[in-house]
């Protein structure tokens, strides 16, 4: 059998079969950005999966995918990885939600401040939104200011204050943001001074990561500008790292760059896919974050954090963002050379371990949605408007059998007038 003969099923019954379920107890069917229909995704996208290994996953029809979603993020070490999930299993084994945390709490709060530069203690969560939350809390506990500074369209969680959707929240509910374009120092330093004196935090992604549009790396300059505008009025500045956490570099993203935040948030990848997220910050910030009243029945759950541990020492031992950076870097190569073949330029944008794919001209993402569904047809899970991620499990091997199968997609395009 070809590459070109190893399309998916004509027929999903099982994923309609629980789509149909969901929708009638489920509201809208599914939420949030797994949300899988004819207006978010391409006609062939999965909504429901069945289990994944490695670099790979397969859906509840049995239709086997080289994945570069990689769950939106959380296995950096690819699904199953069998360190991670033996250290899981034996805490498991021991017990995982108790009347208080494990030993493990505290041995992960150790290996995050001897990885991470800037950390010098570490709060435990369970989601993203969590971890971006506690952090602006905390500065504002510790200064005394409500305001925060973001950039404008950035997404640093599910919130009333963070949520790209306004039903249900209220005018009040954002009041004390004030929004600056990303990349751009003169937008910044205007945002600060219209506010001066009333910030408590300024938080930021380390590289511009928005959806549908190209991705964009941090200009060095601006991250020093946040730096130097944090200092300079009190202000705590907060990198969220809830994506990029240990794929860009395992210090901390912004650390090549010599700028250290006061506090990082992270969740997705922190334990290679199990339920936890983590908030780290500086001394000068302790106080604060003591005083502050947060917490969750899971919250100390020992499972992930076993995880956890086990996951940041093997990304260590791996030098993950060097290996997912290669494997992006090859996938990137390929993935543009076909494209430019086919006539139809397309751009990988971002980091390599992270990257969006843009087409040429392509403003309403026609062609990216008829590409994806050509390449998820034939075994290759792309994302046509969301940054995607590689994991250690992506190896040469997995991404050239990935780009012979892209070929097929974009010969498939090249006959359709898209």
């Amino acid at each position: 059998m070809t590459v070109a003969d190893e399309r998916l099923t004509e027929t999903r019954t099982r994923d309609g079969e629980l789509r149909a379920r969901a929708a009638r107890v489920i509201p809208g069917g599914m939420y949030g950005h797994m949300l899988v229909n004819e207006h978010t995704m391409p006609p062939s996208f999965p909504q429901f999966y069945d289990r994944g290994e490695g670099a790979l996953t397969w859906d509840v029809d049995g239709n086997r995918y080289i994945d570069f979603l990689c769950s939106f993020g959380p296995m950096l070490l690819g699904h199953r990885n069998p360190r991670v999930d033996a250290a899981a299993a034996a805490q498991q084994a021991l017990g995982d939600t108790l009347t208080g945390p494990s030993a493990r709490m505290v041995e992960l709060a150790e290996v995050l401040t001897g990885t991470i530069a800037h950390a010098d203690w570490a709060m435990f969560a369970k989601n993203g939104t969590d971890a971006t939350s506690m952090g602006i809390r905390i500065a504002r506990a510790a200064t005394g200011k409500a305001k925060f500074l973001k950039a404008a369209v950035a997404y640093h969680g599910a919130n009333d204050w963070f949520t790209p959707r306004t039903a249900g929240v209220t005018d009040a509910d954002r009041a004390n943001i004030v929004e600056f374009e990303y990349n751009d120092v003169a937008s910044l330093r205007a945002a600060v001074a219209a506010h001066s004196g009333e910030i408590a935090a300024i938080i930021v992604t380390p590289f511009r990561h928005d959806a549908f549009v190209p991705q964009e790396l941090v200009d060095p300059a601006f991250a020093r500008a946040a730096r130097e505008a944090a200092t300079a009025e009190g202000a705590a500045l907060l990198l969220d790292e809830v994506r990029t956490g240990f794929r860009l570099d395992v210090r901390g993203a912004w650390e090549s760059l010599g700028v250290r935040p006061d506090l990082t948030a992270f969740s997705k990848a922190l334990a290679n896919g199990y339920p936890i997220a983590a908030l780290v910050g500086t001394d000068a910030l302790s106080a604060a974050a003591s005083e502050v009243y947060v917490t969750g029945s899971f919250w100390s759950s020992a499972v992930p954090m076993a995880a956890g541990i086990a996951t940041i020492r093997e990304a260590v031992a791996l030098d993950a963002p060097a290996l997912t950076r290669s494997a992006g870097a090859r996938f990137k190569a390929g993935l543009e050379a076909q494209s430019v073949a086919a006539g139809m330029p397309l751009e990988l944008t971002g980091p390599e371990q992270m990257p969006l794919l843009v087409f040429a001209d392509d403003v309403h993402k026609k062609r990216a949605f008829a590409f994806t569904d050509a390449a998820i047809r034939r075994g290759v899970l792309l994302h046509p408007w969301h940054n995607m991620f590689l994991s250690t499990a992506h190896t040469d091997e997995v991404v050239d059998e990935a780009l012979l199968r892209t070929q097929d997609a974009f010969d498939e395009l090249t006959q359709l007038d898209v």
